[in-house]
């Protein structure tokens, strides 16, 4: 589970960014708030821990941007200012939840795990930037919009969210092709072909695949322009 850890204060950071790590997290620590704002727009994480006082850009802007580049990630508000206002101006610009310092981590730990249970799609779908795919019937919509896909493009979108943040080989990709019949071979340069295709439909997606030369394709989220 990729955790992004938003906190400015050092000594705390380090603390806590080990304790999540024992705990299972991928951590990726941010010390203001415009490196936070730069990792939640440009990568993928499964959850976010957000202090709201941040330097260079507060937490709370960070937090409404995130949400208004339509970034569905959770998002766990771990702040000193715990007035009713303050905790109420977070939830309203996009926080899940809201935790106030001091706090005790086995707390903080159950409610990242509340959050990740809460997010987790019942359907087996996923849902990237302004993307929405469901697994199970291999739909995909962009901004809302749905979009024409093949059937082998859509088992190459599911294999690139699946692997997401990993380089996915040419050999990954004819192996799951493989195991499929529904379309059938179109030559050695079919891989190059869909990976051409999918990138043009997946334009409003807020989604681009990245060719890594020599080693595969990753799928990445734009950053915001």
């Amino acid at each position: 589970m990729k955790l992004l850890l938003a906190e400015d204060d050092a000594i705390l950071a380090e603390a806590l960014g080990a304790q999540l790590r024992r705990a299972g997290f991928e951590v990726e620590h941010a010390p203001n708030g415009a490196v936070a704002e730069y990792l939640l727009l440009k990568a993928a994480f499964d959850i976010a821990i957000l202090d709201l006082g941040l330097p260079m850009v507060d937490g709370l802007t960070v937090l409404k941007r995130l949400r208004q580049a339509r970034r569905n990630v959770p998002v766990l508000v771990l702040t000193a200012l715990d007035s009713l206002d303050d905790r109420v101006a977070g939830l309203n610009a996009g926080a899940d939840d809201y935790l106030t310092k001091p706090f005790d981590f086995p707390e903080l730990e159950a409610r990242l795990h509340a959050l990740l249970r809460r997010g987790r799609p019942l359907s087996g779908g996923t849902e990237l930037a302004r993307l929405s795919f469901d697994r199970e019937t291999r739909r995909a919509t962009a901004g809302g919009e749905p979009l024409d896909l093949s059937p082998r493009e859509a088992m190459l979108l599911d294999l690139l969210l699946q692997e997401r943040d990993k380089v996915v080989t040419k050999e990954q990709i004819s192996q799951a092709w493989a195991q499929d019949k529904s379309e059938s071979s179109s030559g050695a340069g079919s891989i190059e072909v869909y990976i051409h295709r999918l990138r043009r439909k997946l334009e409003q997606s807020g989604l681009a695949i990245r060719t890594v030369r020599g080693l595969g394709y990753l799928l990445e989220v734009e950053a915001a322009a």
